[in-house]
Order: C-alpha cells, then sequence, then structure tokens
C-alpha cells in the first residue's frame, strides 16, 4: 500500500501536489487511457449520421451506450475496491476494444438498428472507469494531507483538458479521413492506455477483500447507502444534460451551416472554459462550506444554459458555450470533494463510478433527446435539453442540499490535517 502523504500547513497547490511522491506512475499512463472516453459519444453521432442519415438514430445508439455505461460503471468501482482495480480493468479494456470494433463494423454494413444498439451495449458496458480509478489512488497518496481538493480539481482539468482534446481528434478524423476513423482510434488508444495504466500495480488502492497475508481488511461501505452520494448522482444528471445536450445540438447547428468542422472547435471552446474554470477552483484556498460552493456554481450553471437556445451565431454560441462550460468545473470539482468527506475510503471509487455513471446517463438522455428535437422541431431546439436537465438537477439540490453536511467525524479529520482555515459547515 502506498505511503502516507505528509505536508506542511501552507497553502495547496498544483506544483506541491504533482511532487507527491509516486503521482507520475499513475497520472501519464491514466491519461492516456482516458482520453478514448472523450472520443466515444462523439465518434458514434458523427459515424452513426453518416451511414443512417439521421440524428435520431445516432443520438440513440450514443443513449445505448451512455445508458449502458451508468448501468455498469458502479459494479465496475465495486469490483475494482473489493477485487483491485487491475483484475477490473484487465478484461474490460479487451471487451471494450472487441465491442467498439464491432459497432464500427456494423455501421459501415448498415445493419439494422437493433443490431448497433446489440453492440452499443456491451460497448458501453465495458468503459474503462479511469478517472474514478485515479481518484481513488489519489485517496490512498494524500491521506493525511491537505492536497484532496487540489488534486479533485487537477482531476476535474485533466478531464476538460482530454474532452478539449477529444471531440476536436475525433471530429478530425471522422470528417476528413473516415467516418469511422474517430471510433477505431478510440479502440486503440483504449487498449494500448489501458493496459499501461493496470500495468501500475503499486499505487492502487488495497483490496477489501481479506487477503492471504492476514492484512487488516480495509471496510466496504455501500456509496450509494449515502444519502448525500444520491443527492449527488442527480446533481451530476444535469450536467451530463449539458454535455449530451451540447454534443448533438452544435453537430446539427454547424451542419446546417455547410460546416461540419466547427463542432469540434465549438465543443473545444466550451471544454477550454471548464478547464480553465478548474484550474482557477484548485489554485484557490476555499473557506465556504463545499455544500455552498456547489449550489452557487450549480445556480450559476442553470443561468449560463438558458441563453443557448437564443444563440444564431458561431460566435456568440461559442461565447456562450465558454460561460456554460467555466460553471460546470467548480460544480464537478465540488461534488467530487464532497465524496472525499462523505464517503470511506472503502466505498470511493464506487461512489466515483456513481457519479461518472450519472453523466453518463445525463448524457444519453440528452442525446436522446436533442436527437429527436432537432430533427422534429427547429434548428437549435435541441438546446433546451441542457437547461431542462441542469433547472430540475438543481431544484432537487435546494431541496436536498442539507444531506450533503459531513458526518461529524469527517469535520474533525479535516479540521485537524493543515488547513489554513476550518471548513465552514452550514
Amino acid at each position: 500500500m502506498a505511503s502516507t502523504v505528509t505536508t506542511k500547513p501552507s497553502r495547496p497547490g498544483y506544483g506541491q501536489l504533482l511532487r507527491t511522491r509516486g503521482a507520475w506512475t499513475f497520472l501519464l499512463p491514466g491519461f492516456a487511457a482516458r482520453q478514448p472516453f472523450a472520443m466515444l459519444t462523439i465518434s458514434i453521432v458523427l459515424l452513426v449520421q453518416h451511414t443512417t442519415g439521421s440524428y435520431g438514430a445516432a443520438g440513440a445508439v450514443s443513449a445505448v451506450t451512455g445508458v449502458s455505461m451508468a448501468l455498469f460503471a458502479p459494479l465496475t468501482g465495486k469490483y475494482a475496491d473489493r477485487f483491485g482495480q487491475r483484475a477490473v480493468l484487465l478484461p474490460g479494456v479487451l471487451v471494450h476494444t472487441a465491442s467498439v470494433l464491432a459497432l464500427t463494423a456494423l455501421a459501415l454494413s448498415d445493419a439494422p438498428l437493433w443490431a448497433l444498439f446489440a453492440a452499443a451495449v456491451p460497448t458501453g458496458a465495458s468503459v474503462p472507469q479511469i478517472g474514478p480509478m485515479v481518484r481513488a489512488r489519489w485517496g490512498v497518496k494524500l491521506q493525511g494531507s491537505p492536497l484532496k481538493t487540489t488534486a479533485a480539481a487537477f482531476e476535474s482539468v485533466t478531464d476538460e483538458f482530454t474532452f478539449v482534446l477529444g471531440p476536436l481528434f475525433a471530429t478530425a478524423l471522422c470528417t476528413t479521413v473516415d467516418p469511422a476513423a474517430g471510433l477505431v482510434t478510440e479502440a486503440a488508444l483504449t487498449l494500448v492506455g489501458g493496459l499501461l495504466f493496470a500495468a501500475q500495480k503499486a499505487t492502487q488502492p488495497r483490496p477489501t477483500r481479506a487477503d492471504g497475508d492476514g492484512h487488516a481488511r480495509v471496510e466496504h461501505v455501500s456509496a450509494l447507502r449515502v444519502p448525500g452520494v444520491r443527492v449527488l448522482i442527480v446533481t451530476f444528471l444535469g450536467i451530463g444534460a449539458v454535455f449530451g445536450g451540447m454534443q448533438v445540438s452544435l453537430a446539427a447547428f454547424t451542419e446546417s451551416m455547410g460546416e461540419p468542422g466547427l463542432t469540434g472547435v465549438l465543443y473545444g471552446v466550451f471544454a477550454a472554459g471548464n478547464m480553465l474554470s478548474g484550474i482557477a477552483c484548485g489554485a484557490i484556498a476555499w473557506k465556504a462550506a463545499p455544500q455552498r460552493r456547489l449550489v452557487l456554481s450549480y445556480a450559476a450553471l442553470t443561468l449560463t444554459a438558458s441563453g443557448l437556445w437564443a444563440a444564431q451565431t458561431p460566435v456568440l454560441l461559442a461565447g456562450v458555450g465558454l460561460l456554460v462550460g467555466m460553471c460546470i468545473a467548480p460544480a464537478l470539482i465540488t461534488g467530487y470533494t464532497l465524496v472525499e468527506r462523505l464517503v470511506p475510503q472503502g466505498g470511493r471509487t464506487e461512489a466515483f463510478t456513481w457519479l461518472t455513471g450519472a453523466v453518463a446517463l445525463g448524457q444519453a438522455t440528452a442525446v436522446t433527446v436533442a436527437g429527436q428535437l432537432e430533427d422534429r422541431a427547429w434548428d437549435g431546439a435541441g438546446f433546451l435539453v441542457p437547461l431542462g436537465g441542469t433547472a430540475l438537477a438543481l431544484v432537487t439540490l435546494l431541496a436536498l442540499r442539507s444531506r450533503l453536511t459531513p458526518p461529524p467525524t469527517s469535520r474533525t479529520v479535516a479540521r485537524g490535517i493543515g488547513h489554513r482555515a476550518p471548513v465552514a459547515v452550514d
């Protein structure tokens, strides 16, 4: 098990975080392994829309992938907590690679929609949960350290950096090389990156099952039984609605203009806003309670998302998208920070995958609804989906925010690890 990091009570920062001993051994392969995740949905949409001529069909296939991921991601996290990340990653990477290639072949052969759905199920179910696994490794490395919020911000920035590069890369491949090039590249990167990450055994958290040497067993706690996690799941569903609604609506918007190559650019601007605000969040020593920060950032997200449907030019849409992206990162970072406070170590990978799965489910639902709106209503109608999803989630968050207050034991630990100021509590 990785050694505990001790730090002086100084202001947390990225430089201090990245000097954590052994961090780069899982950060570099982890970055390579999570890059394909940002390419998957948009590559499916672009390929299936090309072969069928329908955004509704493309959105439906993508939605099946997202729903499958949402259903199976928590199981992946649960088994990773119990049996170790390597034991889950190795078969998952192989199944995902084969499933993506099968889906690609079926789409190119004009297979019926039900066959694409059948291939989309294992494609989504086997998506490697690299982001949650990296966050769980940070949790082990940073025991007793004030850098956990910084690590959460760093991971959000890393995620968003992949969502800047991934859609641009996938769109370029699909529009200039071949419509299937995005998915083929996604499969190849998943295979290579996933195997490299799985090979880093030294930094993975100790499995919760008892080992043969009689080492102390880490207590496993079902993450879904924690009330605050259930509130966060609803919150992350709304964030997924933003991602899914933006992807389909941007693709339809740029095609209606005769400039399909702008899809990746506009989505990249949106993701860049997310990344920049994530960098800023990690550099701030927050004194406000995280549940209060979550409510404020989510209210701002809902407000900015309300302007997407009214943007009629690429420049205006890029500006509004930038603002929407800047509001997402604070909500994501705060949500992951709350998991560290609400859930014991033995259930954190599962909790992280519940949140990742919630984003995927929200994205899948949004892709389906936005695709139908774009096919049946006016151009840009799909932009109403991010507004509706975030508004519903905000109402739930406001009603149940008290469940996000960490238990007394978590509050005591937080005050004793060298923060500059006591953690505020609502």
